[in-house]
């Protein structure tokens, strides 16, 4: 014979009633004590660690970004990607010559590569914006799209033709010195003006 099963039981456990009133039918709950010398060491927060040194710290830091690198894929596997990358290029190549767009995308180059940098850059310099439109600067997206650059550059020392590093060369004084120029006239402009603050 199964055993009766209990009855679930809802017991309202707020401490005021419909009304608003406190309700005095319910008795407080037990606080939970706290632990003691005799509670396992498992239950107990652990205790906090010393403060690492500048040293060790690098030294950690280091450590966990090359923990947290996955293996470089096999020369098989990323052969074996870059010719599907190729076929898909194709493909789509093709669906666009059948749709009646003739012409087709231009090659990616270094050269095109840094001509992207540098229009982003002017974008966020506010050197380029539409007929009508407010300029935006975006000081810090500049800075960075500089910086990137700048990477490239130290990146690729040593590997660029002439032209190439002409090139480099050229967009990052010129964007360098309109970061320049657009800084110091945002740290020379007058803050707006507004109430003056009352003399007690």
């Amino acid at each position: 014979m199964a055993e009766k099963k209990q009855d679930f039981v809802v017991s309202d456990r707020r401490r005021f009633a419909p009304e608003g009133d406190l309700r005095t039918d319910i008795k407080p709950e037990e606080e939970t004590p706290a632990p003691t010398a005799g509670t396992p060491a498992a239950e107990q927060p652990p205790a906090p660690s010393a403060p690492l040194e500048p040293e060790e710290h690098a030294a950690e830091a280091e450590a966990q970004e090359h923990a947290e690198m996955p293996p470089p894929p096999t020369p098989a596997e990323q052969q074996a990607q870059d010719d599907a990358y190729q076929a898909t290029g194709k493909k789509l190549d093709d669906m666009f010559s059948k749709g009646g767009r003739r012409e087709r995308l231009p090659e990616m180059s270094f050269e095109r590569l840094v001509e992207s940098f540098y229009m982003t850059a002017l974008l966020q310099l506010g050197a380029i914006r539409q007929e009508g439109e407010t300029p935006a600067v975006d000081i810090i997206g500049a800075r960075q799209t500089i910086d990137s650059l700048t990477i490239l550059q130290e990146k690729t020392k040593g590997n660029l033709t002439d032209r190439e590093q002409s090139l480099l060369q050229n967009v990052l004084f010129e964007l360098r010195m309109a970061w320049i120029e657009i800084t110091n006239a945002l740290a020379s402009a007058k803050p707006p003006a507004g109430p003056m603050p009352d003399k007690k």
